[in-house]
């Protein structure tokens, strides 16, 4: 998945590290690039999976796409935030 898209999973790999550090400045580019990674990291988890609902490991397939999800929030911890809009409290 990440030597495919090798290129957006580095660009979004430095986006993640500004947005942790100061997420009010980062949180709209944030939004707009984690779409597209969202995006190829269900693609693949739908690869993943499918191919064990369909046989006798179906049982087995929601454990295998929460493994897979925290595998993915190991690398990005913040994934989970994209989407979110940013309020200022002032």
């Amino acid at each position: 998945m990440i030597d495919e898209n090798s290129a957006l999973f580095n660009d979004f790999m430095d986006l993640h590290d500004k947005y942790e550090k100061n997420p009010q400045i980062w949180q709209s580019e944030f939004n707009r690039k984690g779409e597209k990674i969202v995006g190829i990291i269900r693609e693949w988890e739908r690869r993943l999976c499918s191919h064990s609902e369909k046989g006798s490991y179906g049982k087995y397939s929601a454990n295998l796409a929460d493994k897979f999800w925290y595998l993915v929030r190991n690398d990005f911890s913040k994934i989970d935030f994209i989407g979110v809009k940013a309020i200022s409290s002032t």
